[in-house]
C-alpha cells in the first residue's frame, strides 16, 4: 500500500529550514505564517519527531531535522525535475523569456535581430513583468530580473550585467545649463525620474551629498522608459539606468551631464530553473545573451556638450 505522503508539509519544511524563519519561509511559498506552522505540526505528528526548535523568533533544526533536510530537498528536486521534464518537452518549440519591459525595449530589442540571424530555428516569446516568475506553474523557461543578488529560492541565477545611474539630457539642454558634477547645479534643470530610480539615489563619488528632490522642480513617472523618451524630447534632465540610454548616448541623441556615473545598487540577473539547463535552445540563448552583455561597455567618464 502506498502511504499518503505529506508533500505539502515537506515543501514547507524545506523552506523553513532554509530560511530559519517562519515569516520569510511563508512569504517565499505564498502562504500565511499560521498555515506554514500548521504544515510543520502535521509533518512532525506524521513522523513522531520534532524537526524544528523555536527560540523566540529564531528557528533551529533539531538533530532529526538536520538529518532529514538534505534527503527531502533532493527528493523534492527529483520529483519536480521529473514533472518539469514533461512540461519542458511540451513547450520545447518556443523559448519563453520574461524580463522588465524597460530592459526589453531599450536594451534587448535592438539586439534581437542578431539572435534571430544566428539561431533562425529558435522561436522566442518575450514576456514583460516585474514579478518573479513561477517556473513551476508557468511555461517560461528563463527570466531576466533586476535585483541585488542571487536570493531567489529554488532557481539558478547568474549575474548578467552591472548597472549604473547616469544623468542624461539633450545636447542643447546641456549647452544651456551646463554639467552637474556638483549636485547644486541640478537646480538649473527640471529633473525627471522614475519611481525605481529617484534622484535621491544619486550623488557624486566625491560627495556624500544626495539630492533632495523637494528642493528642485521635478517630473516623476512610474515607467523607466518614459523618462528616457521625455529626456529625448528635451523635457528635462533624467536620472536613468545606463542600460536604457547607452544607445541614445552613443548616437548623440542624449548626452551625459556628469563625468562620474554612480554604480546602481541592483544588477541584471539571468534566472532559470535547474530543469532547463539541458535544453539546446536555452544554452544557445544564454551563450548569445552573455556574449552581448560582455560587449556592453560601462559609461565613460566624460561630458560632451
Amino acid at each position: 500500500m502506498i502511504r499518503r505522503l505529506p508533500l505539502g508539509s515537506l515543501r514547507v519544511f524545506v523552506s523553513v529550514a532554509e530560511h530559519l524563519n517562519f515569516t520569510r519561509a511563508a512569504e517565499a511559498l505564498g502562504v500565511s505564517v499560521s498555515a506554514a506552522s500548521l504544515q510543520i505540526r502535521v509533518l512532525e505528528e506524521y513522523l513522531g519527531r520534532s524537526l524544528l526548535r523555536r527560540d523566540g523568533r529564531h528557528v533551529h533544526l533539531t538533530e532529526e531535522g538536520a538529518a532529514l533536510l538534505p534527503r527531502v530537498r533532493r527528493s523534492l528536486e527529483d520529483l519536480e525535475a521529473a514533472l518539469d521534464d514533461v512540461r519542458a518537452e511540451r513547450g520545447a518549440g518556443i523559448l519563453r523569456v520574461s524580463m522588465l519591459a524597460s530592459f526589453l525595449q531599450q536594451w534587448l530589442l535592438p539586439r534581437i535581430p542578431r539572435f534571430h540571424a544566428a539561431h533562425p530555428g529558435i522561436r522566442l516569446y518575450l514576456h514583460t513583468s516585474v514579478d518573479m516568475v513561477d517556473f513551476v506553474h508557468s511555461e517560461h523557461q528563463l527570466a531576466i530580473r533586476l535585483g541585488r543578488g542571487p536570493s531567489w529560492p529554488g532557481v539558478e541565477s547568474e549575474k548578467l550585467l552591472e548597472e549604473w545611474l547616469v544623468p542624461v539630457c539633450t545636447p542643447a539642454l546641456l549647452r544651456r545649463h551646463g554639467p552637474v558634477d556638483d549636485p547644486k547645479n541640478l537646480e538649473r534643470y527640471t529633473l525627471l525620474h522614475s519611481d525605481s530610480e529617484p534622484w535621491s539615489l544619486w550623488r557624486t563619488r566625491d560627495s556624500a551629498e544626495t539630492v533632495n528632490v523637494a528642493d528642485v522642480p521635478a517630473a516623476q513617472f512610474d515607467d523607466s522608459t518614459v523618462i528616457v523618451r521625455s529626456a529625448m524630447r528635451g523635457h528635462g534632465l533624467a536620472l536613468a539606468r545606463w542600460s536604457l540610454v547607452a544607445d541614445e548616448v552613443a548616437d548623440g541623441t542624449l548626452v551625459l551631464a556628469c563625468r562620474k556615473p554612480v554604480v546602481f545598487h541592483e544588477s541584471y540577473w539571468f534566472v532559470y530553473p535547474r530543469r532547463v539547463r539541458s535544453l539546446a535552445s536555452v544554452a544557445a540563448f544564454k551563450a548569445w545573451l552573455f556574449a552581448e552583455a560582455a560587449q556592453f561597455a560601462a559609461p565613460r567618464a566624460e561630458v560632451r556638450a
